[in-house]
């Protein structure tokens, strides 16, 4: 039996802005938001973050809230990874950002389902392949076997910072890797941004949450929510992804 896990990586420290995982909506930290929704999978939630002392605050955070993590490298997050699934076991890893109160923990445990169900180390499966998904609901899995083979021959530090870009691009994996998308079968929504990079997106998940309870919504009813109030997607509609 696979053991399967979802690691969130989480850090203080953020260029546009900075401490943005506990600034709080309806009076609770987002990060709070974004723990409960990961649980509604069913599987095992782990943190991974860093060193630093600034994310001290957030071991502390894990610790109250009975989550299991890691610290390691604050640039090498690929190492911080494999660490923490070697740590705690895992087969499978899930791989989330901690950026993200509003991901859905029912699509990733039907994802991972369908994922054990192949029951294939070389199988990727994620919904950022082909985005039909706001950027927010991301998520990715792969095995601790792919994991491991990105760790010890990932040299650049693009593949370092983002996990994943060797068991997707580099041709020692590329040719091997089997590729499985989930594709919103409603639509095409990823015009919308509901992940915490800016001040504008903070704007965006605070009106979603203090509103109209998005938190307590199903990935169909978010997405519902965010066709029926441009006026919100407008806040952060300009905003451009940060790719380094």
């Amino acid at each position: 039996m696979q053991r399967a896990g979802i690691i969130s990586q989480v850090r203080m420290g953020s260029t546009r802005l900075p401490s943005k995982v506990l600034l709080p909506a309806a009076g609770r930290p987002l990060l709070d938001y974004h723990v409960e929704r990961l649980r509604q999978s069913g599987l095992p939630v782990f943190l991974a973050t860093t060193t630093e002392p600034a994310d001290d605050v957030l071991a502390t955070y894990a610790e109250t809230h009975q989550l299991p993590y890691h610290r390691g490298s604050e640039a090498d997050v690929l190492a911080r990874y494999y660490e923490t699934a070697k740590k705690f076991g895992l087969d499978a890893v899930v791989r989330v950002t901690s950026d993200c109160p509003l991901v859905d923990g029912h699509l990733i445990g039907a994802a991972v389902t369908r994922y054990l169900e192949e029951n294939n180390p070389l199988v990727y499966r994620s919904n950022a392949i082909v985005r039909t998904f706001p950027r927010g609901l991301d998520f990715e899995i792969f095995s601790m076997e792919l994991l491991a083979e990105a760790h010890a021959n990932a040299t650049l530090p693009y593949e370092r910072e983002h996990v994943t870009p060797y068991i997707k691009a580099n041709p020692a994996t590329a040719g091997r890797v089997l590729y499985r998308d989930e594709v919103w079968p409603g639509g095409d929504f990823s015009r919308f941004r509901i992940t915490l990079d800016t001040a504008e997106d903070y704007e965006v998940l605070r009106a979603l949450i203090e509103q109209h309870q998005a938190h307590t919504l199903n990935a169909a009813d978010l997405l519902a929510l965010l066709e029926a109030h441009p006026e919100i997607m407008a806040l952060n509609a300009h905003i451009e992804q940060k790719t380094t």
